[in-house]
Formats: C-alpha cells, sequence, structure tokens
C-alpha cells in the first residue's frame, strides 16, 4: 500500500513469512515520480508483536497442501482517526482461522513504535480489510469473509474513524 507523510510516499509491504517464518510489514521511500526505491526496506513490526497472531501449524493451516511453520502477516492498509491517530489495518491467522487487526504508531508517523491491539479487530475467519469512504461520505469497511469451507465472499461494514481508534460497526448492505 502507498503512504503519504511529510511530503514523502513510501510503499508498505510484507516480508513474507515463507522467506523468513516470522512474518514482517516493512516500508521503503520511493522516488517523487514513484518510479523507483531511494532507501534500503525498514521493519515496522513483526506478527508474533501481535497477542492474537497465531502460528499456521498450530491453527492446522497448510499452504499449497503443505504444513509450512510461520506467522503470517498479510494486506497492510495505513489510515488516521479522527483526532490524527495513525493506525494499521493488517491480517494474520488468528484463533478462529483468519484475522484482521489494528496496530497504531505511538509517535503518529510510519516510524512508530508500533503498538498491537490486544485482540485482533476481526477475528472470524476475515481478513485484507481496506477501509474507504462513500460517495455520501460513509466510512466503511471492505473485508474478504468465508463461511465454512466456501468460498470467500466481500463483507461491507461500517466503521467509526472519529475517536482516537477504530471501532468496527454494523454489517453494511447497500
Amino acid at each position: 500500500t502507498l503512504w503519504n507523510e511529510g511530503g514523502k510516499t513510501y510503499l508498505v509491504f510484507v516480508h513474507e513469512w515463507l522467506q523468513i517464518i516470522d512474518g514482517r510489514i516493512e516500508y521503503v521511500e520511493l522516488s517523487s515520480d514513484l518510479s523507483e526505491t531511494i532507501s534500503k526496506p525498514k521493519t515496522l513490526f513483526r506478527a508474533t508483536e501481535a497477542e492474537w497472531a497465531k502460528e499456521m501449524n498450530s491453527n492446522n493451516e497448510a499452504t499449497y497442501g503443505m504444513k509450512i511453520p510461520g506467522w503470517v502477516t498479510d494486506g497492510p492498509q495505513l489510515f488516521r482517526t479522527g483526532t490524527g491517530r495513525l493506525g494499521m489495518l493488517w491480517s494474520s491467522w488468528g484463533e478462529h482461522r483468519y484475522a484482521e487487526g489494528v496496530a497504531y504508531s505511538e509517535s503518529g508517523t510510519i516510524d512508530g513504535p508500533w503498538v498491537q491491539q490486544n485482540n485482533s479487530f476481526k477475528g472470524d475467519n476475515s481478513g485484507h480489510g481496506m477501509l474507504f469512504k462513500t460517495f455520501d461520505g460513509k466510512d466503511l469497511l471492505v473485508i474478504h469473509h468465508q463461511e465454512g469451507n466456501g468460498p470467500r465472499k466481500p463483507q461491507l461494514w461500517t466503521v467509526d474513524l472519529s475517536g482516537d481508534k477504530l471501532v468496527l460497526g454494523e454489517r453494511y448492505y447497500p
């Protein structure tokens, strides 16, 4: 995901758990025309820093049918609350399969340090959440969700960003 702060643009991405076991959220600074990276990657946090994130094998999860150990980081999106607090949505495996979590930057900048919420934000086999504003100004979360062994399908949820933290509202049906 792209993040602009202080006139600089950053690419925020995951350092894949398949490469390093304990997945990480990292960033690099991009040139002004976004054509190249102009910094080395910097780690924002590791999956194991979140109390709610579970190691894949402990959940009986398999990747391509194989039991590969690791802690996943996936789908980061940065946002600001109504008070200006910097937060990040991200996904991993949790107690009830896939889960969406939230971390907040103590400094208010991309450099953090980042503090994980103790519990997942939406821990019911949902993930890859993204916040957006509708044309009429409603704040929504779109997230993929899986019921049982069925396919992952998008769900929309209302969210409240007006305070100091992201608050999940009701399921939204357009």
